[in-house]
């Protein structure tokens, strides 16, 4: 993305995240915010430096100005830098560009080759255009909640899902729209909806359901009815998963458990609340270091649910040098783009920098 051009009009998380990503692969990504900040600024508390943590972590990597498109002033500087970027990433209800005097059809006027993502939780139409919502609203309409959780009660994801689903997909239209443009000159207008981005994994059980099979939750193999899909808890609380679906996996988690009479248990009818008993009172007989010995070298699916303090320092993951912790009296842990290009490490990324538009406007040359 060297020399992409990216104003990221967003707050919050999916389209600041999305523009990250364009940075981490070179784009040069300019931050545009009103004068009072993002509100994610201030989101779940600051540090020293009167930034949440939050918000330094998804805006690493940009350039933040700030601007007031209510002015003309700085609605015509901001004008400017539409004619000279590649990308606008704008995460406004539908018609609020309108109202600024800022409609797709002057943005496209300034830059026919613009590629204008306009991210929004429900879509630019459809009844639900303006309505509110955040993450778990999405994911409940989305039927991302539907068959998770525990019998009777669906349980939310986090990090937030939508959220990040819809930042990954923004990142693969716009690759998907640049390319086009290389050829073309065309530029482009995404509608992406954070609702439709769920809504979009559903296929397989939106078919289910069709056909009077609706997943339950905690009761088929993907949704925790199966013994062999399924975390345990061991005698000091802490959790093991184990992913045995394939037939080989599950024949070896039993003989290593000593319980070879579980092996042709393995496709009973869920949910198996019997048989998954049975492994649990097994596993919560011991503690954890008992069962990590165990399985060190038995190729089954079987992992520990590592405690998020003890993440960056685990063997693999710091052999693949994604995360990395920054020093200070308030330290950041920062995971980086998981992407390795041509067998280097991960992009590493700047802290953010605060900067104004004139500035910016002369980098641009606009």
């Amino acid at each position: 993305m060297a020399g992409i051009r990216v104003l990221d009009l967003s707050q919050y998380l999916p389209g600041p995240f999305a523009a990250q990503m364009l940075a981490d692969m070179g784009a040069d990504v300019v931050k545009v915010e009103p004068p009072a900040g993002d509100p994610m600024r201030r989101l779940g508390g600051v540090d020293g430096d009167g930034l949440a943590p939050g918000y330094k972590l998804v805006n690493a990597g940009k350039t933040v100005i700030r601007l007031d498109l209510k002015t003309v002033e700085d609605r015509n500087a901001f004008e400017r830098l539409v004619g000279g970027a590649d990308v606008l990433i704008e995460s406004y209800r539908p018609g609020t560009l309108d109202k600024l005097g800022l409609p797709r059809s002057k943005l496209a006027s300034l830059n026919p080759g613009l590629i204008h993502v306009a991210l929004s939780g429900w879509g630019q139409d459809g009844p639900y255009r303006l309505r509110a919502g955040h993450d778990l609203n999405y994911m409940a309409l989305g039927g991302g909640l539907a068959s998770s959780g525990v019998t009777g009660m669906p349980v939310m994801a986090h990090p937030p899902v939508a959220d990040h689903a819809s930042a990954v997909q923004t990142v693969a239209a716009v690759s998907a729209a640049l390319f086009r443009r290389e050829r073309t000159g065309q530029g482009a207008y995404l509608d992406i909806s954070l609702m439709e981005t769920v809504l979009g994994w559903q296929s397989w059980p939106l078919t289910l359901a069709n056909r009077g099979a609706t997943p339950r939750p905690a009761g088929d193999l993907l949704t925790g009815g199966a013994a062999c899909y399924q975390i345990y808890r061991a005698s000091d609380g802490r959790f093991v998963s184990l992913g045995a679906i394939e037939e080989k996996f599950w024949a070896a988690f039993c003989g290593t458990m000593g319980r070879p009479d579980w092996i042709t248990r393995q496709f009973e009818p869920m949910p198996q609340d019997e048989l998954i008993g049975e492994v649990a009172a097994t596993i919560a007989a011991y503690p954890l270091g008992h069962w990590t010995d165990a399985f060190a070298e038995i190729d089954c699916c079987f992992e520990v649910v590592a405690d998020l303090t003890e993440v960056a320092a685990h063997p693999h993951v710091a052999a693949r040098g994604q995360v990395k912790v920054s020093g200070g009296s308030d330290p950041l842990v920062e995971t980086l783009f998981g992407l390795r290009v041509d067998g280097a490490a991960p992009p590493e990324r700047r802290p953010l920098v605060e900067s104004d538009a004139g500035a910016v406007s002369r980098r641009w040359s606009v």
